[in-house]
């Protein structure tokens, strides 16, 4: 009983506000300026997490559970950042693909930390600014 008051206590990190149950482990992110290389092609990100990606474009090209090799470009404030990642085809249809990622090393994880640590720091400096009267 204990550790569901102290669970119920906890912030939630998700930005899924809409939703009050999901199983999801990591947050989905849809506001980051973010591309996908696969196949030679580039793919527009509609959402991405640490888990996975939902990838924009032409579903003929995969292939329900087809293992792929897959870049994220994220833009950030100074630098361009590259992700690779080993993944896999979970869902397609409609013009989305949906990749679910192999689990990440410490590197990866680390890479995606700064991704979204960036992200907040923007968004701070943005709302620091003077708006005009």
């Amino acid at each position: 009983m204990l550790q569901t008051f102290i669970s119920a206590l906890r912030a939630n990190a998700s930005n899924d506000a809409l939703l009050t149950h999901t199983r999801r482990r990591h947050a989905r992110r849809e506001q980051d300026r973010c591309i996908a290389l696969a196949y030679g092609q580039s793919f527009p990100v509609e959402n991405w997490s640490q888990g996975g990606v939902l990838l924009n474009g032409d579903d003929r090209l995969f292939g329900k559970g087809q293992d792929i090799e897959i870049t994220l470009k994220f833009k950030l404030r100074n630098m361009i950042m590259d992700i690779d990642l080993r993944g896999r085809v979970v869902r397609k249809g409609a013009g989305k693909v949906a990749v679910q990622f192999a689990p990440a090393g410490r590197a990866v994880r680390r890479s995606f930390q700064r991704v979204i640590d960036d992200c907040i720091a923007a968004e701070f400096a943005q709302s620091q600014m003077l708006q005009p009267v």
